[in-house]
């Protein structure tokens, strides 16, 4: 991995550049991207969400949430609490998959979580994303605290079990 790669907490500016690549990579499903822009920045301005970027030579290649306060995420219960962060848009552009930078993003994102004082960590995933979910179980995420479906802006309803760990 290059000495270049670097992970942080994303800034508002770095967010609104990400949001907008996303929207134009999601054309099909370009009003989704949209809501999901609006959603994340108003979440970020209220301190319910930390956003994590990996970046390669200025180019942000990954990215993973933390929602960190119940009203950043509609299914929150048992998902988000004082100190249970619930981690989510895990994202990688194609090209850098498996090469490592997403697992030392995520890492970095556990350790801060620690830092501010989390103790355990949650995550979804849908049934048939059966390779996520393996990935998910290597990193420890095997306690199944509920199953329940998700609605997107277009009113799409999506199954999605989750799933928690210890961060301590």
């Amino acid at each position: 991995m290059p000495n270049s790669y670097l992970c942080k907490i994303a800034t508002p500016e770095e967010m609104n550049r990400k949001w907008d690549e996303e929207i134009e990579r999601n054309a099909d499903d370009r009003q989704n991207w949209i809501l999901w822009k609006r959603q994340f920045l108003e979440n970020f301005k209220k301190g319910a969400i930390l956003s994590y970027y990996g970046i390669l030579n200025g180019a942000i290649i990954c990215e993973a949430t933390a929602a960190v306060r119940p009203e950043a995420f509609p299914n929150s219960d048992r998902l988000i609490g004082e100190k249970t962060a619930y981690l989510y848009a895990f994202r990688t552009v194609e090209e850098y998959q498996g090469k490592g930078y997403f697992s030392k993003l995520f890492q970095f994102m556990l350790k801060d979580l620690r830092r501010k004082g989390f103790e355990k960590a949650t995550l979804g995933v849908e049934p048939a994303e059966e390779k996520n979910r393996k990935i998910y179980e290597h990193y420890g995420f095997t306690e199944k605290i509920k199953s329940s479906t998700e609605t997107y802006p277009d009113g799409t309803v999506i199954q999605v079990d989750y799933y928690g760990k210890s961060i301590q």
